[in-house]
């Protein structure tokens, strides 16, 4: 039996069972040498020490230190870090690449969940649910059955802000829908568009057509409000804006005259601040429905970013490469 690669955890404690349950711990350990006891959540202990220096593939997840010069001196042996969440920028240091060690992130599969979660809040904003849901809370009188003009999913137009991970899956989960999806993405070109079977819109544009907006792009320094007041004043009256992606994307203040003007409604699972304070309008508005940061993994989702680590893990303990690497170059304009 060939002997298994060592490896450690380097994450949260806390977080180890619920990224790795039993049957995909069990799965690791088939392909690795690992301890789930033995969880770097620093580096300074003397055991995590001793094995960091045999360590040739690191686990990490959320609450993983920051991997500098100094960790990277004290485990020669690495040749992977293997990520069990989306972005890698809170730990992972240029150091990694220039030592040519294989950095992998599960972003892949914790895209999924925010999809379907993007997917279900599409259709239901297509049939107006969440204002009308609260109009009968309020009235408590049902209008009973009829026809209501003015909603339904039929040839909606949806336009998706950025060809992200997220962003892809969704226009791949609207693919066989009766919607019309639009794509705007600085980094994207017209043949690429053409492969999601989208068209291609300058971002004005894509707002100006759109009767539901969807945000799947990363906030850096230059997507800050990135949908601001002359923004949201290209939408048109009745249109309804969708933010799973981060808060700091949408100017609220300006959303929040919006809202308070009836013309947009919006679904919103991140916000900025998040949380949000207790006197937040957002909170009151009837035509706004705020979750709190749950469309990523979440309860038994988590088991499937473990299960992507393990894959990582057999691909390259048969000598393969991972298939989902992060590019040190593409850091700077993901999430």
């Amino acid at each position: 039996m060939t002997e298994r690669p060592q490896a450690l955890f380097a994450m949260s404690a806390e977080n180890v069972p619920l990224v790795f349950p039993s049957e995909v711990l069990a799965r690791l350990r088939e392909v690795v040498d690992i301890e789930p006891a033995l969880v770097a959540e620093d580096f300074t202990d003397p055991r995590i020490r001793e094995t960091l220096a045999r360590t040739e593939i690191l686990v990490t997840g959320w609450g993983c230190p920051r991997l500098d010069a100094t960790v990277l001196d004290a485990a020669p042996k690495l040749r992977a870090v293997l990520h069990s969440a989306g972005s890698v920028k809170g730990f992972a240091t240029p150091e990694i690449w220039q030592r040519g060690i294989a950095v992998s992130s599960a972003a892949e599969a914790n895209a999924l969940p925010v999809a379907e979660y993007t997917l279900a809040m599409i259709l239901l904003a297509g049939k107006d649910v969440f204002v009308r849901r609260e109009r009968l809370r309020t009235e408590r009188v049902s209008p009973g059955w009829g026809v209501v003009p003015g909603i339904g999913n039929h040839g909606r137009r949806v336009g998706v802000i950025g060809a992200s991970r997220i962003g892809r899956r969704v226009l791949a989960l609207l693919r066989p829908l009766d919607l019309r999806p639009a794509l705007t993405d600085p980094y994207v070109d017209e043949a690429q568009a053409a492969e999601l079977g989208v068209p291609l819109l300058e971002l004005d544009d894509l707002l100006r057509t759109s009767d539901i907006v969807t945000i799947h792009a990363p906030e850096t320094p230059e997507t800050h409000h990135l949908i601001g007041g002359r923004e949201l004043a290209l939408m048109p009256d009745g249109a309804v804006l969708i933010n799973t992606a981060r808060g700091g994307l949408v100017d609220h203040d300006a959303l929040v005259g919006e809202l308070r003007a009836g013309r947009l409604s919006a679904i919103l699972d991140v916000t900025d601040p998040e949380p949000l304070p207790a006197d937040s309008p957002l909170f009151d508005l009837p035509n706004v429905f705020v979750t709190p940061h749950l469309a990523g993994s979440q309860g038994n989702e988590l088991g499937r970013l473990g299960a992507a680590v393990v894959a990582e893990a057999e691909r390259l303990t048969s000598g393969g490469q991972v298939a989902y690497p992060v590019d040190l170059a593409a850091l700077e304009r993901e999430a």
